[in-house]
């Protein structure tokens, strides 16, 4: 988050802002994304990232690739490099390595933690173990938004998945409008959380689509869709920013790692319930 805040205060862009944010979340171990990507079902690790800029509804995202250190600036090359939105698998690493994106060998990768993890998921299947109610542990994806002194808002959104996943599985984290969505004209949006229910409903764009056409503020829109995936079995929550500055940061889990900055203030952190204010500027 300071990475992003220095950025803004010093006139930068709301896209670097976001994308250097989650730079850093990716090159740390602890959060599931990059460095830190989970296991798949089959021992293998396959990350999904996307980034968005709302002046221009610009956007470029990866799946399923294993090699980059910095999914998120393979999105970012993507976006500003070719005339695609979403390149998956061997074709993206492809344009990776012809891009300069920095790659890294397994070992940058590993971590024995998030093998052990992946060995309870496989055991607890192995014996019909139902799920425990920890829900932190269950999603990782790290993402960002801003809004620049220019009123321009972005968002970016990185993961590893989910621990035991299908190998070619791809959650929401790369999908415009369900994981990842900005628009200067409403807001900018990175979720986590279960990526199959937050792709069909097109949670991203449904809070933005709130504010353009229901009028609803948009910690109305957000906490209303957040609560309605709840309804359905659907866990997480997004961070949100709109065109004025107001701030959204709803979830339906126990709680969820989220911070946020304003110009000249102090960073904010919270995982569980805690009050703040979060309204605009």
């Amino acid at each position: 988050m300071a990475a992003g805040r220095e950025i803004l205060a010093a006139g930068g862009s709301a896209l670097d802002a976001v994308t250097e944010a989650v730079v850093v979340l990716e090159d740390d171990p602890l959060f599931n994304a990059g460095r830190g990507g989970v296991f798949t079902a089959a021992g293998t690790q396959e990350m999904d990232a996307a980034v968005m800029d709302g002046s221009d509804h610009r956007a470029g995202a990866v799946a399923g690739i294993f090699g980059p250190c910095n999914p998120i600036l393979a999105a970012r090359a993507v976006m500003e490099r070719s005339k695609e939105v979403l390149l998956i698998g061997e074709g993206a690493l492809a344009f990776c390595r012809e891009q300069g994106i920095v790659f890294a060998d397994e070992g940058y990768f590993y971590s024995a933690r998030r093998w052990r993890e992946l060995q309870d998921e496989l055991e607890r299947r192995r014996i019909g173990r139902a799920q425990n109610g920890g829900e932190i542990g269950k999603h990782g994806t790290v993402g960002a938004v801003a809004r620049d002194r220019h009123g321009n808002l972005a968002a970016a959104t990185s993961t590893g998945g989910m621990t035991g996943k299908a190998p070619g599985r791809v959650g929401d984290s790369p999908i415009i409008g369900a994981g990842t969505y900005a628009d200067n004209a409403t807001c900018a949006v990175s979720a986590t959380g279960h990526g199959e229910f937050f792709i069909r409903y097109g949670t991203a764009f449904e809070v933005a689509a709130r504010l353009r056409y229901a009028g609803q503020s948009l910690q109305q829109s957000a906490r209303e869709v957040i609560d309605g995936l709840a309804a359905i079995g659907g866990s997480g929550g997004v961070v949100a920013v709109d065109r004025t500055g107001a701030l959204a940061l709803p979830f339906n889990t126990i709680g969820m790692y989220r911070g946020f900055v304003r110009d000249g203030g102090p960073i904010h952190t919270a995982i569980y319930d805690e009050p703040y204010q979060i309204g605009s500027q």
